[in-house]
């Protein structure tokens, strides 16, 4: 019986060491957490803002005396189209996240949340304002829009993006993690 005792042991030891590396594998470091949850929202920081919407109808300037600058009509919508795949990648891997403690669960959710409300606003207003600037409409009827998306989200935005900042600061000096945060 001794002899089972100890294989049953050895057996249960190598299952628990098993199990410990497994989820060990699955976790993330504490830096790869902070890249995805807080770093990636870097992406996003301009929303509801004039740096966006002359960012989005810079994308359809053309100048004279350079023929290469000659647009087709649609850039506006396809560099806006690109930045809403990389925000659904991105909240894809916030979602898949492992969040260990409350300090990370708190994170994820924050994160989760901000790519929650800011994704459908870029598929419908910012998209509507980049037609607009690809079909070279009215910059009369672009300013509106874009003082109306400002006026709908932009408080919101930036008190949940300024709370998940100051979680990601806190998270960033628990864990040593070096951040050049800028003002």
């Amino acid at each position: 019986m001794n002899k089972l005792q100890a294989l049953s042991q050895k057996s249960g030891f190598a299952i628990l060491i098993l199990f410990t590396l497994f989820f060990s594998a699955c976790s993330e470091t504490p830096e790869r957490f902070f890249d995805i949850a807080i770093l990636n929202t870097n992406m996003i920081n301009d929303f509801a803002s004039a740096d966006l919407a002359r960012h989005i109808n810079d994308e359809t300037k053309e100048y004279p005396d350079i023929p290469s600058s000659k647009k087709k009509g649609n850039e506006a919508v396809t560099s806006l189209n690109n930045k809403i795949l990389y925000l659904e990648q991105s909240l894809e891997k916030v979602k898949k996240l492992s969040a260990s403690g409350d300090e990370e669960k708190e994170i994820k959710s924050l994160s989760q949340q901000l790519y929650e409300r800011v994704i459908p606003v870029y598929k419908n207003e910012y998209m509507a304002f980049a037609k607009l600037c690809d079909s070279k409409g009215s910059e009369t009827a672009k300013d509106e829009m874009i003082k109306s998306i400002d006026q709908k989200y932009g408080a919101q935005f930036e008190q949940n993006f300024n709370a998940l900042m100051e979680k990601g600061k806190v998270y960033a000096q628990k864990h040593n993690i070096q951040v050049n945060w800028a003002q």
